[in-house]
């Protein structure tokens, strides 16, 4: 398991490294003046060239990737066209908004969307089965940015009880997080239904039942664990996805995390900030993935004999 474990951080590397180049080329392609960005529309042409120079601007495309990577492995990320900060200051500043939004909804989805996947496998065909199925189903179809514009007309706007936007204290974060959770939740749910529908049918379950094992037992301990390696993979992917993929819901909310940082960056065309986020997202990503590769063979210990 350590050298697996090892051989997957090491693999970190290569994967790193050709996410840099694409986004570095792309960030070339596209139009765009940093020295035009950091001085002004207004800027004296020679002040714009001279402050491109010193950039390295008029170098080659491939001397200055390389330059980039040097500085990377010095997470030395540049700093800011807009703010004049250090990139990687501002990611950590921003970071545990992001983090702590991801971690709740997450948590959320698992409260909410486990249990009623159980329920509605227990009861399968059932009025209660068919009506967690269609609220899952009109949940997981209803956009973000929707869901968060209808919360906020009810319970901040209507009934004045949450904060519609800013993050100073936890009332902050409840409906940015019922926002992401619900549809997450449904999702779940709708998994957990169809892997353990799927596990009750085998056979192992059926001499269960024959030996005389309650229903709970069976469900708990015989349904309910192998139908946990699919519900492990997505809550990490989830999570993962969260970290990076709730630009909307942090911008709707006014929540000061990495979504904001992002989408400022991509309006001013600010290349360190998007480098460095995106570098910093993939990193985060396959570092949860390892981690998720890990739990499953905690929880599952022929996988991680086949992973040695």
């Amino acid at each position: 398991m350590l050298r697996y474990t090892v051989g997957r951080i090491l693999h970190i590397i290569p994967t790193l490294i050709v996410v840099i180049f694409i986004i570095f080329f792309i960030l070339n392609v596209v139009p765009g003046n940093p020295g035009r960005v950091i001085l002004g529309k207004d800027a004296d042409a020679k002040a714009v060239a001279a402050l491109n120079h010193d950039l390295g601007m008029d170098r080659p495309m491939l001397e200055r990737f390389g330059t980039y990577l040097l500085d990377v492995s010095k997470l030395d990320f540049g700093n800011s066209y807009r703010s004049g900060r250090p990139v990687f200051e501002e990611i950590l500043a921003k970071f545990p908004t992001t983090l702590t939004l991801a971690l709740l909804a997450v948590v959320a989805m698992s409260i909410i969307g486990i249990p009623l996947g159980i329920v509605s496998a227990v009861k399968q065909y059932s009025a209660l089965d068919y009506s967690l199925t269609v609220t899952a189903l009109l949940l997981a179809s209803v956009p973000g940015f929707f869901l968060a514009l209808v919360l906020i007309l009810i319970f901040s706007l209507g009934l004045g009880i949450l904060p519609s936007m800013g993050a100073g204290t936890p009332l902050h974060y409840v409906l940015p997080v019922i926002t992401l959770a619900l549809p997450n939740a449904a999702f779940l749910a709708r998994l957990i239904r169809t892997s353990m529908l799927e596990t009750m049918r085998q056979d192992y379950i059926r001499t269960a039942k024959a030996k005389g094992a309650g229903k709970l037992r069976v469900i708990m301990r015989h349904a309910l664990k192998p139908a946990l390696m699919p519900i492990i993979t997505i809550l990490g992917m989830t999570f993962a996805w969260l970290l990076g993929g709730a630009l909307i819901i942090e911008m709707i909310y006014g929540l000061p995390g990495i979504g904001n940082i992002i989408i400022k960056a991509v309006h001013m065309k600010d290349t360190p900030v998007i480098m460095a986020v995106t570098i910093f997202l993939a990193v985060l990503y396959k570092l949860i993935m390892l981690a998720v590769d890990i739990i499953q063979a905690v929880v599952d210990p022929r996988l991680k004999n086949r992973l040695g």
